[in-house]
């Protein structure tokens, strides 16, 4: 068997046992998430941004996959299919600082993850743990000025 087939396995197999937890949350949503840092300088704005998660016949994927935000935006992540989570990596993230902590595995449809934007301007991703080897991840864009 050549090492890429066994490599890509381990990969699979990992995804695989991560979307098998098990959880006795049964709540509709998580807390949202604000970087300690920059919490205090951000000024809600109201403006909530939708991003679903899926898993179906296209694959793992976040809709949309490109987001533009400004600082005190929500972003609200929601479950629509499969077993997904949101992380913003260091090592995707080089030289950002202030990145929130990877959120729960949401495991119920409808379930939601709210992030309130408190990065400073830049381009940023994020992406699903159990799901960054099969191609889910996203990009955020963070400007403060509004048009």
């Amino acid at each position: 068997m050549s090492r890429s087939i066994v490599l890509l396995s381990l990969i699979l197999a990992s995804a695989l046992a991560a979307c098998g937890g098990d959880s006795n949350d049964t709540s509709s949503s998580t807390p949202a998430s604000t970087p300690p840092s920059t919490a205090a300088a951000v000024t809600p704005t109201g403006r909530v941004i939708t991003i679903d998660m899926f898993s179906d016949e296209k694959g793992n994927y976040y809709s949309p996959a490109k987001v533009e935000a400004h600082r005190g935006d929500v972003l609200r992540f929601v479950l629509k299919t499969g077993v997904h989570n949101v992380h913003f990596l260091p090592d995707s993230n080089p030289g950002k600082s202030g990145l929130p902590a990877a959120s729960d595995l949401l495991q119920i449809p409808g379930q939601t993850w709210d992030f309130t934007v408190a990065l400073p301007e830049g381009h940023y991703v994020f992406l699903c743990d159990p799901h960054a080897a099969l191609g889910m991840i996203a990009k955020l864009e963070v400007e403060d000025e509004r048009d």
